[in-house]
């Protein structure tokens, strides 16, 4: 990375609220949000993660980019789309922009309570029953991937380029897969400098 970069993060609160950095530094270096975005040359924008879905945005005609962090509290919430509505605000356009999702829990591994997947059975496809009547597996990824395709972008520009954290847990950072214990985190970036 060039020497000068500036490096950008969030205090992250499982929401949908989304940070844009401007030219000016912020007096709270850590705000309490979810996603980043900017168009500005220069600034890294990092997220964290552990079972979360990390989601990375670049729309190159514009230059803007984003980072989110989408948990199934932001999931619900809609974070997908806001990251989407607070770039197309910076200039760019939903059908240039391109989305990767990062390593994250994959609906192999994420059971949850079934009132839980019942509230997200209702907008997406994305639920998969379980042996046990009281749970479900959510696949939170495609749930994220779908709120991309409905705020503008195109399917083929949503790219899933990251295993289950669950299965992989000897590779990445997994709470689920630690039982709920604290864990490491993954650091997701993005950044645009001048050639």
């Amino acid at each position: 990375m060039p020497l000068g970069a500036r490096f950008t993060q969030l205090k992250q609160v499982h929401g949908k609220a989304i940070q844009v950095i401007g030219p000016r530094a912020d007096a709270d270096p850590r705000p309490e949000a979810d996603g980043l975005v900017t168009a500005m040359t220069g600034v890294v924008l990092c997220i964290f993660t552990a079972d979360c879905v990390p989601v990375l945005l670049a729309d190159s005609e514009s230059g803007v980019i984003g980072a989110l962090h989408a948990g199934w509290r932001g999931a619900l919430a809609g974070i997908a789309g806001a990251g989407v509505r607070a770039m197309v605000r910076q200039g760019a356009r939903p059908g240039a922009i391109r989305a990767l999702l990062g390593p994250s829990i994959g609906a192999c591994c994420y059971e949850v309570e079934i009132e839980l997947a019942r509230r997200f059975q209702h907008a997406y496809a994305h639920v998969h029953p379980s042996d046990r009547t009281d749970k479900a597996y959510l696949d939170l990824r495609s749930i994220v991937a779908h709120q991309l395709a409905a705020a503008g972008l195109a399917r083929e520009g949503i790219e899933n380029i990251g295993p289950c954290t669950g299965c992989e847990s000897e590779r990445y950072f997994s709470r689920r897969a630690a039982g709920g214990a604290v864990t490491g985190l993954q650091l997701g970036f993005i950044g645009r400098f001048p050639a």
